[in-house]
């Protein structure tokens, strides 16, 4: 199941928190050779987890995790902003609709459908707090998993080639693609929004296109 987790309330979730901090070690550090700095216990924590971010995570059945993903406003502070602005020729991307996703990770362990699974609940982010897009850094390796999953961005700037590419994208999320991305990840649109319900309530966007419905 889907589960959204502000940084702060991490605490109350430690064996989703400590897996998903073990498990980006394990993407990024040893399977991609990122050059990330890791803590004495292997976790991969930066400085953005301290930003209270909205986690988008993945819960297998037997209470483990099975991937993640990490939001923020991009009217604050974020990776694209502060790390990345050579890709989009040194500008800035600052709006209230736009929010940056970054540290997409799945599980060694997970199904095959989480990644669908987090990009369909991304999208329930998008409609419950008026978001319009997501930016994001990915690398080449994420091309395919997005064209598989029906939800491939719109390319804003790359840098390298081959598997060494970096680019930022721009997502949105049109009724269509939640169609693609839901029936990739075999969850119905209505289990979807129940399990955002459960997490935020009704927001007033939700409860507007709800009576408008």
């Amino acid at each position: 199941m889907i589960r959204y987790i502000y940084g702060t309330d991490l605490v109350r979730h430690p064996r989703l928190r400590d897996g998903m901090f073990r498990d980006r070690a394990d993407q990024f550090v040893t399977r991609l050779g990122w050059d990330l700095p890791l803590r004495p216990d292997g976790a991969e924590v930066d400085q953005y987890d301290a930003l209270d971010p909205l986690y988008v995570i993945w819960e297998k059945a037997d209470g483990s995790h099975g991937g993640s993903m990490r939001l923020l406003p991009t009217t604050g502070r974020t990776m694209v902003n502060e790390h990345f602005t050579d890709l989009i020729g040194g500008g800035t991307i600052v709006s209230p609709l736009i929010w940056e996703c970054t540290r997409f990770c799945l599980a060694r362990e997970t199904d095959p459908r989480t990644a669908a699974a987090l990009m369909l609940a991304g999208g329930e982010v998008m409609h419950g707090f008026g978001v319009e897009h997501y930016v994001g850094v990915f690398d080449a390796r994420m091309v395919r998993i997005y064209r598989r999953i029906g939800a491939s961005p719109e390319v804003l700037g790359t840098t390298g080639e081959g598997r060494g590419a970096i680019s930022i994208g721009l997502w949105e999320f049109t009724p269509e693609a939640q169609a693609r991305v839901a029936q990739s990840a075999g969850i119905a649109p209505d289990q979807s929004r129940r399990w955002f319900d459960d997490a935020f309530g009704r927001t007033p966007l939700r409860a507007a296109a709800a009576s408008a419905a």
